[in-house]
Order: structure tokens, then sequence, then C-alpha cells
């Protein structure tokens, strides 16, 4: 078995660390982000074995992604586009506080993923396989591929995770609304924002979110609620999880790792309880530092955090 198997886009990144947003600020860095990655990363850092699998373009950007996920123990399954580049977000801070993101996406290389991307022997032996809202959106040939690829997991014997992560620049709810209901049907694990969680079963408190979604078919629903904590309802089983205290710097890259942390515990064959824990404690690591995945959590990192944090607001 492969333990968790990830796909979808992960892009070059440009940000600047400063306040003043690239309408003055020339200060920059190049790194690279996306979900599938990110979470990917999360879990191989907590000890799982993990696999991304996606798609780049033939540039500096997407060999720098290759690499970069490869370096952080991740298998990495990816195919190089001849045509379309890879895709790029922008990320500054206009204001103290605030950060803005901007894509460049569209029918660049990630979106263009297809079936024969994706090698069936990791479907086959992998334990979880994980995807997300983003890969629904960027495009057709995208959502076809990752549906396609959870399905064909799913009757080898993964479980399938779903993670709605909505990304309003890319479809508005009306249209997302439909897909997610899809992929919640599909999915064992599904994991969503309150606020996302609405767009797919109408707005509610976290345990009437929970039991929507479960009443569409996943086993293990996860309610992530930012500075509040967590709600869990798992075969039918409640866990409300408070947060943990962190100074925050960016908090770009916190849900992929809650989810990274909850997976990878999921894996070590772990409790609702400790699962929870660990996924709080890996959100809140990814608060303190800028980058989508340089924050993700090790172990050590973690059981400090549980060890000398309180659980109160991050």
């Amino acid at each position: 078995m492969s333990g968790l198997v990830t796909v979808g886009e992960s892009l070059a990144l440009v940000y600047s660390p400063r306040a003043g947003g690239f309408d003055t600020t020339a200060d920059a860095t190049v790194s690279f982000g996306g979900a599938e990655s990110n979470v990917a990363i999360a879990a191989a850092r907590l000890g799982a074995e993990a696999t991304w699998i996606g798609r780049v373009g033939d540039d500096a950007f997407g060999r720098r992604i290759i690499r970069g996920i490869r370096g952080e123990g991740v298998t990495v399954e990816a195919s190089v586009d001849p045509v379309a580049p890879t895709a790029l977000m922008i990320k500054d801070r206009p204001s103290l506080g605030r950060t803005r993101v901007v894509y460049y996406r569209a029918g660049n290389a990630g979106s263009r993923i297809a079936r024969e991307d994706v090698p069936h022997e990791h479907l086959a032996g992998a334990q979880i396989f994980h995807f997300t809202g983003i890969a629904l959106a960027l495009s057709a040939a995208s959502a076809e591929t990752v549906l396609a690829a959870a399905r064909a997991a799913k009757e080898a014997g993964a479980a399938v995770s779903f993670d709605i992560n909505h990304r309003s620049k890319l479809w508005s709810a009306e249209e997302a609304a439909p897909a997610y209901r899809e992929a919640i049907a599909l999915a064992d694990i599904v994991f969503a924002g309150d606020d996302e969680a609405a767009i797919a079963v109408d707005a509610g408190a976290p345990a009437e979110l929970a039991q929507r979604i479960a009443d569409l078919g996943p086993r293990e629903v996860v309610i992530k609620l930012g500075e509040r904590g967590a709600y869990a309802l798992a075969d039918g089983r409640a866990h409300e999880q408070p947060p943990f205290r962190v100074e925050v710097a960016d908090t770009v890259g916190a849900g992929d790792a809650f989810v990274g942390g909850y997976l990878a515990e999921r894996l070590a064959g772990l409790g609702l309880e400790d699962r929870m824990r660990t996924a709080a404690a890996a959100g809140a690591c990814a608060c303190r530092g800028d980058g989508d995945w340089e924050m993700m959590p090790t172990r050590r990192g973690i059981a400090e955090l549980v060890a000398g944090g309180d659980p109160v607001a991050r």
C-alpha cells in the first residue's frame, strides 16, 4: 500500500514578505504552492508515505515544483506539458494584516491534466486518495480526471478524502454547489470550512453542517472553523477541537496543514481525538510563517505546540 495519494495542480508562487504590495515594493520571493501538494508535504513531514500527481509546464517553475515537492519526501508523478506553462500565483500585502492573491492559471499546464497522467498503480495501492474542489473548478478535463481517479482508488479499496477548498475566483457558489455534492457523495472523508459547507448543504451551525454532509454518504466529516477550532462527526460520534495559540504571520496553507495532519494520523491508525488534535496543531504551525508549504509541521513542532499551547483562539 502507498499511503496517501493526491492529484491536483501545483503553481509557481511569487510573494512579498513586506507590506505595501507589488504596487510599490520590489522585494519578492519565488516558491510554489497548491492544495494537494501542500497536504502531501504536511503528511510526509509527519511520517506518512505520500504521493503527489500533477502536470507542470516545461519551464523553470515546473522543474522547481517537481524538485521542491520531491525534496520533502513526497513521491512525485508529474507529467510535463510541452505547450502550456506552469500556472502562477502572486501573493502580496497591500497593508498590514491584509493578503491579496491573484492567479494566472486558466489554460495552463495543471488545468490540462488528463486520465493518462494518473498512473493506475498508485491508485491501486493507495490507502487514502485525496483531492479538492480546486481540481473540480480548474477545467472540465481536471474535474473528469480527479473524479475518475477517486472512483478507481475507491474501487481498489482506498478511502476517498475530499476538501471543498472553495475558490470564488474560479467559480461561483451556484456553479460549484452541484459539483461539491457529487464529490461529497463519492467521498468517505470530507473537510470544509463552515462557509464552504454552506455552499453544498446550506448554512447552519457546525453540527448541522456536518450532519447534512454525512447524510450524503461520507463516514467522516470535519468542519474547519479557523480561530474557533474545528468540529468532527465520524461514524456518528462528534468531537469539538479547540484551536492552539500561535502568533499568526500568514494563514495561507493552514487548512492544508490541518488536512495533512488529520490524514497522517488516520494512516497511523489513531483515533478521532488524536487526529483532530494533531490537525489543529498542524494548522496552527502553518500560520507561523510565510509561504504555502514551508511552515508545514513536523512531529517535533507539533509536540512542542501541544505541550505548551493553550487551546484558545489562534
